[in-house]
């Protein structure tokens, strides 16, 4: 049997009182996604396995028959395969966003939706400045990046920067879950710091 899986990943939206109340979907005329629907079953589906937080990231994997506890390696993962990008054996990959601080307050988690062309230049600057046989920064999409790092700890905890706007940045700064972590989570800090300088 062959399937076509169509995810309309963050397609609800939300209700605007200018289209009755009805979601951008809602009012949208899409007679090829009516005709599909028609045609198919229709119901509710958790695409979240017990223990994970909600994402676009765990649902994609889970819907495609992946088992998400033995594969999952974060979003950097995915990222990198996106982008072409290898990740050898030792190896961390890390999304690498480009975000907008004002003062304290982290603004925005898309540096204001930067272009890919401002973007690649400030990413090919960090790596020229802070790049080195240990950690080296890949060009993606917008503000869509990629870290990858050396004999990096993965017991680190990051808070993805498009769930906390308008929040003090530095008690969002990456954590480590074990004490092995600290010096990969101390590093991971200090570029951070050192990229806001550059």
């Amino acid at each position: 049997m062959k399937y076509l899986i169509i995810l309309g990943d963050g397609m609800a939206d939300e209700p605007i009182a200018s289209m009755g109340n009805k979601t951008p979907l809602q009012a949208a005329h899409k007679p090829n996604i009516d005709r599909l629907t028609k045609m198919g079953r229709c119901g509710m589906l958790d695409t979240i396995p017990e223990g994970f937080s909600p994402g676009s990231e765990i649902a994609n994997l889970s819907v495609l028959g992946y088992d998400v506890a033995k594969v999952y390696e974060g979003r950097g993962t995915l990222e990198a395969a996106s982008m072409g990008v290898d990740v050898a054996e030792g190896e961390m990959a890390m999304r690498c966003n480009l975000v907008c601080i004002d003062g304290d307050i982290l603004k925005n988690h898309s540096a204001g939706h930067i272009s890919t062309a401002e973007a690649r230049e400030l990413i090919l600057f960090l790596q020229e400045k802070l790049g080195n046989e240990v950690v080296s920064f890949h060009p993606g999409v917008s503000y869509r990046h990629v870290l990858k790092m050396k004999n990096g700890n993965k017991n680190i905890d990051c808070t993805p920067p498009h769930d906390v706007p308008l929040k003090e940045y530095k008690p969002l700064l990456i954590k480590a879950k074990t004490e092995e972590a600290r010096p990969t989570a101390d590093f991971l800090n200090y570029l951070i710091f050192k990229s806001m300088e550059l």
